[in-house]
């Protein structure tokens, strides 16, 4: 089988941590975004993935050449000199995508949930139509472009965008398994998958929808990071729980501690939070939801909630990180300072108190 990730473009909406790593790259839950998705597509069956890219392939290329043998997979890049949408990339990829008479997965690259591709396989062949959508709840439609299902059917008959009034509960996670035909309702331009690809198919009455079980979340932006942290920790807590931490500074739960950080056991940390490769944090220091990426240092006795500290970067002595805060690589919090929503580009020294959310150049 086959498997088409859009990567898209700058990853403008979790900068700064995009202005160091190509957002697939970028440690979720103590990996790359993007490895989650190889693995899951691997599991499943899948042996050619195809990354629908725009900029900066070349960083990637190396890091992902490891996981090709690692998994069994081969990995390719389909390199846009123009943004092509959600569709384009498709008719791109058409030589691998139609390769056989297989279907083939699509996924957005800022989607984390425990991707059922097995059951998504087995659905898609039973109902017999061209492409099914995962679906997932909401608790308020009204905000999104909703599904709206044939009496009694899986089959989707229409979407409705942003509905005014109910008409379901269901909206598109991101997720699809298309047949190779597919491919022939799209043009090589830029255009849209939501917009003009599956209305075509819902009218011909050929599109299902799929009800993923268990979380889902677009961590495209560090809000939804952090959010989307804590729903994969808890998930981790269910299906694999000894590998969560259980160390004497665990106050919480749902702490996940990379093997070389160095942890001082009068530190308090939780709940969900993740720590990553060398990172150090002192005694008395406070951590809960949070994400502390490779070689940052956390001092003693600050405290750290609802944030990310990026790789390199170090919270001095009694400091205070907090509101959605965002510092990128090799950032610098002097002692006693407080950070309030600071987003903080890479290489920069934060010695006064940024007292409400603002972007530090």
């Amino acid at each position: 089988m086959k498997g088409l990730i859009l990567v898209g473009g700058f990853g403008t909406r979790l900068r700064p941590l995009t202005l160091t790593m190509p957002k697939p790259l970028v440690e979720f839950g103590n990996k790359p975004m993007i490895l989650h998705q190889i693995e899951a597509l691997a599991a499943a069956g899948v042996t050619d993935i195809v990354l629908a890219v725009n900029y900066r392939p070349e960083i990637m290329v190396a890091a992902l050449k490891e996981y090709e043998a690692k998994y069994g997979v081969s990995i390719t890049f389909s390199v846009e000199t123009e943004p092509l949408g959600t569709a384009g990339p498709l008719k791109l990829a058409e030589n691998i995508l139609k390769k056989d008479n297989s279907p083939f997965f699509v996924l957005n690259s800022d989607v984390t949930c425990e991707y059922p591709f097995a059951e998504l396989i087995e659905f898609h062949n039973a109902h017999g139509g061209e492409g099914t959508i995962v679906a997932t709840k909401v608790e308020e439609p009204s905000k999104y472009g909703v599904i709206v299902h044939r009496e009694n059917s899986t089959q989707i008959d229409r979407f409705v965008e942003k509905p005014v009034e109910f008409v379901g509960n269901r909206i598109n996670a991101g997720i699809y398994i298309l047949n190779p035909s597919v491919i022939d309702l799209i043009e090589l331009r830029p255009t849209s998958i939501e917009k003009e690809t599956f209305p075509q198919l819902a009218a011909a009455g050929t599109l299902h929808s799929f009800d993923l079980e268990g979380y889902w979340m677009d961590v495209g932006q560090p809000k939804d990071f952090l959010a989307g942290s804590t729903l994969y920790l808890s998930a981790l807590n269910k299906k694999s729980p000894e590998l969560l931490s259980s160390g004497p500074f665990v106050h919480g739960g749902n702490v996940l501690v990379d093997p070389t950080a160095n942890i001082h056991p009068e530190a308090k940390i939780g709940p969900n939070v993740v720590i990553g490769p060398n990172v150090t944090v002192g005694a008395g220091a406070r951590l809960k939801h949070a994400v502390i990426l490779k070689n940052a240092t956390i001092e003693p006795h600050c405290f750290v909630n609802n944030s990310i500290i990026g790789w390199n970067s170090k919270v001095g002595k009694w400091a205070r990180v907090e509101n959605v805060s965002v510092l990128g690589d090799d950032v610098e919090v002097k002692d006693e300072i407080y950070c309030n929503g600071a987003r903080v580009l890479p290489h920069k020294t934060i010695a006064g108190n940024v007292e409400k959310p603002e972007i530090i150049m």
